[in-house]
């Protein structure tokens, strides 16, 4: 799911098949069509927000699970009746980033796989506040902060 035309690229790049603009009961909706009317299976929520979490939980299929790793940002609750009712799980946290590195960093330093291509602006270190900004005014994908 994404207005942003630079990751929509991206994600087509990476291998996505179809792109959800719509947000909310529309994006739902939508997803909800994209799945003969009972949702997905998983369902990955990346931002954290009250809204996000929301529309990730309503686009699960009952018996589904979503998984976050959005930093969550105040005012995220879970709806336990709804999740209860639905059947629907949650599970996420912290990425344990050093499981994957015997796996992963091999096939980073041969460039089978290329995750810098997600950054799209450098800057300083000294400029985290713009790097942050830039993030969040979608100016950046992803910006590389260097020393």
């Amino acid at each position: 799911m994404s207005r942003h035309p630079e990751r929509q690229a991206l994600a087509r790049e990476f291998g996505a098949t179809d792109i959800v603009e719509e947000r909310g009961d529309e994006g739902v909706a939508r997803i909800l069509e994209m799945f003969a009317g009972i949702g997905a299976d998983c369902v990955l929520e990346c931002v954290g927000t009250k809204e996000s979490m929301d529309q990730a939980i309503r686009s699960t299929r009952p018996g589904g699970m979503v998984g976050y790793v959005g930093v969550p940002n105040g005012g995220s609750e879970l709806p336990i009746r709804t999740l209860f009712n639905t059947n629907v799980g949650v599970n996420g946290g912290v990425a344990p980033v050093r499981n994957y590195i015997e796996e992963l960093l091999p096939e980073v330093l041969s460039g089978a796989i290329d995750p810098g291509r997600v950054f799209d602006l450098e800057l300083p270190l000294a400029d985290v506040a713009e790097a942050y900004a830039a993030m969040d005014e979608r100016r950046a994908i992803k910006v590389l902060l260097r020393p």
